[in-house]
């Protein structure tokens, strides 16, 4: 697998060869779909809370005698089956959504993501930004140079003045290398890297 190396500028200046141990991989749906399940599953957090009958402020107090009265036994007045009493079987907020996917299966799941884009030659890398990138204007342009119409950039931590440039483009975002996701990969089509991120991928992974 190859993918096409862009200068400063966004002009094509070559190919770089990308690693079949990351980007040659067999594309698995299932695995994907885990990894992605497991994302979405584990940024849950649960707001809807119906209060039981212990939360319910009321008297425990029965509200009237059991036997005597024509109507039916009742007990207190927090009993779910009446109005303004506890819910039986409502959400609470203690659910837990977690879901777990060893190691091994959730860097097979990442490979077959990044082995799908370079299949589709969706996979792009800069040589590095200049210091004429630090405007959102610049970099805009260079985008637009690159024909990334809707793209991840997976870029070095320390290349903060990228993040700032780029946050306000609305078809692109910028992640740290070592933070590529599932959600990410497949809502943009696109996959950009610079020279030191992806070799930061490789000492990551090989």
């Amino acid at each position: 697998m190859e993918a096409v190396l862009y200068t400063q500028e966004g002009k094509e200046n070559g190919t770089i060869a990308l690693n079949d141990a990351l980007f040659g991989r067999e594309v698995q749906m299932g695995l994907i779909h885990r990894l992605l399940r497991l994302q979405r599953s584990n940024a849950r957090i649960a707001i809807a809370h119906a209060k039981t009958r212990a939360e319910v402020i009321g008297s425990t107090r029965k509200l009237y005698k059991q036997k005597g009265t024509g109507s039916a036994r009742v007990g207190d007045a927090r009993s779910p089956v009446r109005r303004g009493g506890g819910a039986a079987f409502g959400p609470t907020k203690d659910r837990n959504f977690t879901i777990r996917m060893n190691k091994k299966e959730r860097r097979a799941a990442l490979f077959s993501l990044l082995s799908a884009k370079a299949v589709e030659n969706n996979v792009k890398i800069v040589e590095s930004f200049g210091s004429d990138t630090q405007k959102t204007k610049h970099m805009i342009d260079l985008v637009t140079k690159m024909n990334v119409t809707s793209g991840v950039f997976a870029v070095c931590p320390e290349d903060t003045l990228a993040f700032v440039a780029g946050r306000n483009i609305p078809t692109v975002k910028f992640i740290g290398v070592n933070y590529l996701n599932p959600m990410d990969l497949l809502k943009y089509n696109n996959l950009v890297f610079t020279k030191a991120s992806i070799e930061k991928l490789y000492a990551m992974y090989l």
